[in-house]
């Protein structure tokens, strides 16, 4: 009983590294990037196999970017065509339909749940994705993980502003919260707003697409906030 009650103790003199932890998603919190490689690939089949793996590795490199900006890049540069709004939209349409139901089932980033329900209670959680905004929040909805978060952002913001948005709601010092992302979008937004950065990458250190000397784990069983 007093062995319980000094542990206890412990725990509770030990000072959190961190106010508040902004989480990225898909790929983050959960092993949902495959769930959306494939989907854009379906989404251009028809324009043969070549393109296929052309929008599969650019979608793999830009990671955290909204998928609107993806079918400009895809239309523009790779087909040479002007995306009309009525394309945009009917591809924006069949993409959510694609992945929704799949990222609702998909499985958590190892580490990813007890962290979040270990945690949500004594530290303030976001959510900044290039989901779309209203997507992203049925999602988080459906799969029952919005009781862990303050708030949950997604697109058309960009990263940097949601995180300097909860910066100045919630009057955060900057170098007391963190951004856990796997991209170079949510390293970007780490950096644009002043936060600490740590890298989610998930073949390590094959795929590490941030800049030397950032840290980064493989999974979220080792991240101490």
């Amino acid at each position: 009983m007093i062995q319980n009650t000094m542990t206890e103790i412990m725990t509770k003199s030990i000072p959190k590294k961190y106010d508040a932890i902004v989480f990225d998603f898909d790929g983050v919190l959960v092993e949902s990037v495959d769930v959306k490689t494939q989907a854009f690939g379906a989404l251009y089949a028809e324009y043969g196999d070549r393109i296929v793996e052309q929008v599969k590795a650019y979608h793999l490199l830009h990671g955290g970017v909204s998928r609107f900006d993806k079918f400009r890049y895809y239309h523009e540069v790779l087909l040479g065509k002007v995306l009309t709004n009525e394309e945009e939209l009917r591809l924006g349409n069949l993409f959510s339909q694609y992945v929704e139901d799949a990222v609702v089932d998909a499985v958590y980033v190892l580490g990813a749940y007890e962290l979040l329900e270990n945690n949500y209670q004594s530290t303030p959680l976001f959510v900044a994705s290039g989901t779309p905004d209203q997507e992203l929040k049925r999602i988080v909805s459906r799969r029952k993980m919005s009781h862990y978060f303050v708030s949950v952002h997604g697109s058309p913001a960009q990263k940097g502003d949601i995180i300097q948005d909860i910066l100045s709601k919630y009057d955060f010092a900057p170098d007391r919260v963190l951004m856990v992302g796997d991209a170079i979008a949510d390293y970007e937004g780490a950096i644009a707003a002043g936060v600490k950065f740590i890298g989610r990458v998930m073949q390590y250190p094959k795929t590490d697409p941030f800049p030397v000397g950032t840290i980064v784990l493989p999974d979220l069983v080792e991240l101490v906030i």
